[in-house]
């Protein structure tokens, strides 16, 4: 069985595989100051409380991290807990399969490319993924496979949280659909503005990044992803497919790449 986890700024999202399988997915909050230790704590509580984990445990783990300080306390928990089982971390020298046609390929978040590879693996080339994180990103994907570039922009949770900090009159609201764009209040003001705000500007973003990467918008693949995507997505015009384990898919296949 494997284990994939997919460390992102805010969140850490967890899977168990039974070969192409999702069996099981957790999230917890990523904690800057968690020790290897702790780490390996809450693994072992989430496991042990699963129905899924047979006998045989984890026989692998692919793991890809936004964040340095969290990825060298996991490397070690690694290797203090599970110091017999084959791990992979993306990072640069890992095989993909994803060329990367960067300025600097290694600046790239190893996510964005995990994400490249699941989206051609599972909807082919040309493709735009839109992963919703504590930032926004845009990844192009040409019809090669290869990773192009991108976008990034502020995401949901701190452009609410920044528009409560700096207005006055503003507070933090529970974002859902709102009954009609012209709202009658500030709370339905706000989320108008936060979901109309945020689909308009993916369909502007996607808009653009397919006329690039090719001639015919309509064979480009929309793919979004991420743990806020379900607040807008089904506002956004160009989104073709929502998969919310596509970095724990491309995890899956990066391991079976590598180990």
């Amino acid at each position: 069985m494997l284990l994939a986890m997919d460390v992102g700024n805010s969140h850490t999202v967890l899977g168990l595989f039974d070969g192409g399988e999702l069996l099981e997915h957790w999230r917890v909050a990523t904690e800057a100051r968690r020790t290897a230790d702790e780490w390996a704590v809450v693994l072992q509580g989430l496991i042990a409380g699963s129905a899924v984990v047979d006998s045989a445990g984890i026989d692998g783990i692919a793991m890809c991290c936004t964040v340095p300080t969290v990825q060298h306390e996991m490397r070690e928990m690694f290797r203090r807990h599970h110091g017999d089982v084959p791990a992979v971390i993306v990072e640069p020298g890992v095989k993909t399969g994803v060329p990367i046609r960067m300025d600097n390929p290694k600046e790239v978040g190893s996510d964005r490319i995990v994400n490249a590879l699941a989206a051609v693996h599972l909807y082919g080339g040309p493709c735009v993924v839109v992963d919703f994180g504590t930032g926004t990103t845009f990844d192009a994907v040409s019809g090669r496979g290869e990773y192009v570039g991108g976008a990034i922009a502020p995401g949901i949770d701190i452009s609410v949280e920044a528009l409560s900090r700096r207005g006055a009159q503003l507070h933090m609201v529970e974002i859902v659909r709102p009954r009609s764009v012209i709202a009658k209040n500030t709370t339905e003001a706000l989320r108008s503005g936060i979901v109309y705000g945020f689909a308009g500007q993916v369909d502007g973003i996607v808009d653009r990044m397919a006329q690039e990467l090719d001639d015919n918008v309509d064979d480009v693949t929309v793919v979004a992803t991420g743990g806020l995507a379900p607040l807008v997505v089904n506002e956004c015009e160009t989104v073709d497919v929502h998969e919310p384990w596509l970095t724990l898919i491309g995890l899956r296949l990066v391991f079976e790449r590598n180990a």
